[in-house]
């Protein structure tokens, strides 16, 4: 699908005055039944242009095919397309002593992407949105849990999108959003393996229910 370029463009603009770099618009089947939205891209996605690449990519393929899912079956977007970054300190020979580090996207990141994010969602019509991590599943629903006590519980409601004037607003149209942990979680604690595995397990089973196949078109 082509993405209208004033939609891109406004975002690109909207992002000039923050710390970041790259822009990637998603990939894989727009036409599919179901969408993974993430929090934003990282360092090697903003270099290569891809979602989901690296070491948090190669967990997510790892998760996907326990699903019984692979790529070319989703579409894959992010609440932000490029990628925050802070400066840090570091020791590492020909750095000069500072390099730049994944940071979360603040709210006035998320909200230079939304116009973008809201049409994809429209255009793409998902039975199931899989939201990525707190910072994905906050942006369309609003709430702002700790992703530990919605894994794994899909309900439907109305999501948010930007609104007219400055703010957002609920959509119409209800949809049914499935929580999980972003892939890159476990990295940081190894802990909470289990409970990612029993979310997949609950993903696995309501799909099978909810959607017979995805599309592969």
């Amino acid at each position: 699908m082509n993405w209208p370029e004033q939609l891109i463009n406004e975002a690109k603009r909207n992002m000039a005055p923050y710390d970041v770099e790259g822009f990637i618009i998603g990939g894989g089947n727009d036409k599919s039944s179901l969408m993974m939205v993430g929090e934003a891209p990282g360092e090697k996605e903003a270099v290569e242009g891809v979602p989901f690449i690296g070491r948090a990519g190669d967990e997510l393929n790892k998760q996907l095919k326990y699903v019984g899912l692979s790529r070319e079956e989703i579409f894959i977007t992010s609440v932000v397309r490029s990628r925050p970054y802070k400066w840090v300190n570091t020791s590492k020979k020909g750095s000069g002593g500072r390099r730049k580090a994944n940071r979360k996207p603040n709210q006035k990141e998320i909200y230079a992407h939304a116009r973008l994010l809201d049409y994809q969602i429209e255009k793409v019509h998902p039975k199931v949105i899989i939201t990525l991590g707190g910072v994905a599943y906050e942006r369309l629903t609003g709430d702002d849990s700790k992703i530990r006590d919605v894994i794994g519980s899909p309900h439907q409601t109305k999501i948010l999108k930007r609104g007219g004037g400055e703010g957002y607003e609920w959509t119409e149209k209800e949809y049914v959003i499935f929580p999980l942990y972003h892939p890159a979680a476990v990295f940081y604690n190894p802990k909470i393996k289990e409970d990612i595995y029993q979310s997949l397990d609950r993903l696995r089973e309501y799909l099978k229910k909810r959607i017979e196949r995805v599309d592969r078109k």
